[in-house]
């Protein structure tokens, strides 16, 4: 009965193991995220794997195909309990595709979601570790907080990545 289980990868090679199982029949996933990087005072978006140096692959654990993983170029091993490969739950895989958007991203959700009035913490950039509050969001990238220097609330428009909740 063919099974979901996870390969281990090289580092920053997991499209590569990707691809060569694919070239030896097995059915494998590499799911991925956009992830904003910063380089050169821009800022752009790049696709990464969700899970680094880890991808899906299903096979059937009675047989002894799945053995060649171990010798796939980008491989390492298979995730085991002792000498078995371990199984991962369908689900898992069913729910993280489900989060997929229409180009093959997986959509990740906020973590944090402030509310007017909240005390945030300015993790990043000029303002770093100074507290604010939030006032509201400015876009889909960034907010407005009210920061109190000199006696006085200044509006600063930050990245939504660069606040966290304050302590």
């Amino acid at each position: 009965m063919i099974r979901w289980f996870v390969v281990h990868t090289q580092p920053r090679m997991e499209a590569v193991a990707v691809e060569h199982l694919d070239r030896q029949g097995f059915e494998t996933y590499l799911p991925k995220f956009r992830k904003r990087r910063s380089h050169a005072g821009r800022v752009s978006e790049v696709s990464s794997p969700l899970f680094p140096r880890y991808a899906f692959v299903a096979f059937d654990p009675e047989g002894s195909g799945w053995r060649a993983i171990r010798s796939t170029r980008g491989a390492v091993d298979v995730i085991r309990v002792g000498t078995d490969p371990a199984p991962i739950d369908e689900t898992v895989i069913a729910d993280i595709r489900a989060r997929q958007d229409a180009s093959g991203h997986v959509v990740l959700a906020r973590q944090f979601e402030p509310q007017e009035g909240d005390r945030v913490s300015i993790q990043h950039g000029a303002f770093a570790r100074h507290t604010a509050i939030f006032k509201a969001m400015k876009d889909s990238e960034r907010v407005v907080a009210l920061l109190s220097l000199l006696g006085r609330e200044f509006p600063v428009i930050v990245p939504v990545s660069h606040i966290a909740p304050a302590v």
